[in-house]
């Protein structure tokens, strides 16, 4: 508990004893406060005219008015400050959703770029894929035409040649001869030797 402060103070040209659980220094602060009123009200001519009970309630009216001004002003700064206060728990609140939104942005941001590089990866194996089986197909005509050329090859090799059974008729046909003609081929044979 604060302890019980006493100060002598010139007040009006007089000395008074206050005492109060306040500060000596804020015990003159009041004091010089009511001086100042009193140095304000003297430098009027009518109130130097005026009996001293009329002085002290004009001016106990003056700090009356002082007082309500001053906890009007405090009242309209409090106001102030309560709405001050509001204002920045709802920009704190909306600070605290954007940095929620910009974090889920952050996330699917994240997420598609994931599956941006999936996809592009899984588009590099299908081009990669395609070229290969491009390459392949052609790769195939190229060696089915080969094959399909040597089939063809072979066909007409088979044709210019005879046939085993041809040969074997042409044989008999030959042994089958009759003598005079055995001997006939012969001569032709021996005339071209010759």
């Amino acid at each position: 508990m604060s302890v019980k402060t006493s100060a002598d103070v010139l007040i009006g040209g007089k000395i008074y004893t206050l005492s109060g659980y306040e500060s000596e220094e804020y015990l003159q602060k009041v004091a010089n406060y009511i001086n100042n009123k009193l140095n304000e009200f003297d430098e009027i001519e009518q109130f130097r005219r005026i009996p001293a009970d009329m002085k002290a309630t004009l001016l106990e009216l003056n700090i009356a008015d002082d007082y309500f001004k001053a906890k009007e002003q405090a009242e309209t700064l409090e106001k102030t400050v309560r709405e001050k206060e509001r204002e920045i728990y709802e920009l704190q609140h909306d600070l605290i959703s954007a940095k929620i939104k910009v974090e889920s942005s952050e996330e699917t941001a994240s997420n598609l770029e994931k599956e941006n590089k999936e996809l592009l990866l899984n588009k590099a194996k299908l081009e990669t894929s395609l070229a290969d089986a491009l390459l392949g197909k052609v790769k195939g005509q190229t060696l089915a035409g080969q094959e399909h050329n040597r089939v063809d090859n072979k066909n007409l090799a088979e044709q210019d040649r005879p046939s085993d059974s041809s040969h074997e008729e042409l044989s008999t046909a030959k042994n089958q001869a009759s003598p005079a003609q055995q001997d006939g081929n012969k001569k032709q044979n021996s005339n071209r030797k010759k």
